[in-house]
C-alpha cells in the first residue's frame, strides 16, 4: 500500500490493472496530491502482495479486500479510479460498498468482452516462466500507443514478479466477471457518478466502446487523442486534467 498527500484531504483510491502494480500510477500521483490523499493498493497476486495459488482471484473478492484495506485506514468515502481491469474491480467495490465509493473514474476499462481486441500477446500466459524479455515486450506493447513512448522497465518487472497462476487466474477472473454482466448495465443500476477516460488509440479495447457507458445517467466520457491503453503513463498531465475536475465535484472531505 502507498499513501501520498495530506492525511486530511479527500481520499482518492487508485486501482491498477492486470500484471501491474501501484507503480503504474507513479507518474500521475504527484499531480493529484496537492488536493487529495492518494491511496494505492497492490491487488492480490500483484506487486508486493502475496501470490498464493489457493485463494480466490475473483473480482468481487479482490474488491472486498480493497474495502477491508480502506476500513483499516478509516477511510469512509473515496473517489475510486481504476485502470483497465482495475476499473472492473472498482465497479465491483462500488456494488459492494456504495456508501464508500462516492464516484468512479474508469481509465481505458472495456465495458464488455465485445470491446476486446484479440492479439497473440493477449493470451492468458507465456510459453515459459519467467518469460523472456522478448515475450514481455510483446505482452506489454499493446498497452501503449503514443509515438516515441518507451516502456518503463519497472512495468516489465511487475510481470516478472507475478506467478503463472496469479497472472492466469487474474485474466480469467476479469473475463468471467465481464461475461456475467457488462459494466454499463452494472453502473446504470448503481447511480454512482461516473467519468470514463479513454486513450483514443487503445490497442486492447476498442475506444469506440467508451460510448457504451453513455447509457449510465450523467456519465461523462473523455477521449484522449494520440494516447493508447495507458494514458496514466503515456501522458499523466492530460489524464489528470479531467480526473481532477471530476473529483473536485464529487470528493467528500475527510472527517
Amino acid at each position: 500500500m502507498c499513501l501520498d498527500g495530506p492525511r486530511d484531504a479527500p481520499a482518492l483510491l487508485l486501482i491498477h490493472g492486470t500484471a501491474s502494480s501501484t507503480r503504474s500510477w507513479d507518474a500521475l500521483v504527484p499531480l493529484l496530491t496537492s488536493s487529495h490523499r492518494v491511496i494505492r493498493i497492490d491487488l492480490l497476486g500483484h506487486g508486493r502482495s502475496a501470490k498464493p495459488d489457493d485463494r480466490s482471484y475473483a473480482l468481487p473478492d479482490q474488491a472486498h479486500r480493497v474495502g477491508v484495506a480502506l476500513d483499516r485506514l478509516r477511510v469512509e468515502h473515496a473517489v475510486v479510479v481504476g485502470h483497465s481491469s482495475g476499473g472492473v474491480v472498482s465497479v465491483a467495490l462500488a456494488e459492494q460498498r456504495p456508501d464508500l465509493v462516492t464516484a468512479l473514474v474508469l481509465v481505458n476499462t472495456g465495458p464488455s468482452l465485445d470491446a476486446f481486441i484479440p492479439s497473440p500477446s493477449s493470451s492468458s500466459g507465456f510459453s515459459q516462466w519467467p518469460p523472456t524479455d522478448e515475450q514481455l515486450l510483446g505482452f506489454a506493447s499493446t498497452g501503449f500507443s503514443r509515438a516515441g513512448y518507451r516502456i518503463p522497465p519497472d512495468l516489465l518487472d511487475d510481470v516478472r514478479r507475478m506467478t503463472p497462476h496469479s497472472l492466469t487466474a487474474t485474466m480469467q477472473a476479469t473475463r468471467a466477471h465481464l461475461e456475467q454482466r457488462a459494466l454499463p448495465d452494472r453502473l446504470a443500476a448503481l447511480g454512482t457518478p461516473l467519468l470514463v477516460i479513454f486513450g483514443a488509440d487503445d490497442r486492447r479495447w476498442r475506444s469506440s466502446s467508451a460510448a457504451d457507458y453513455r447509457v449510465v445517467p450523467g456519465a461523462r466520457v473523455e477521449l484522449l487523442p494520440g494516447l493508447g491503453h495507458s494514458p496514466i503513463l503515456e501522458d499523466p498531465a492530460r489524464t489528470a486534467t479531467p480526473l481532477l475536475a471530476f473529483a473536485a465535484v464529487h470528493a467528500v472531505p475527510a472527517d
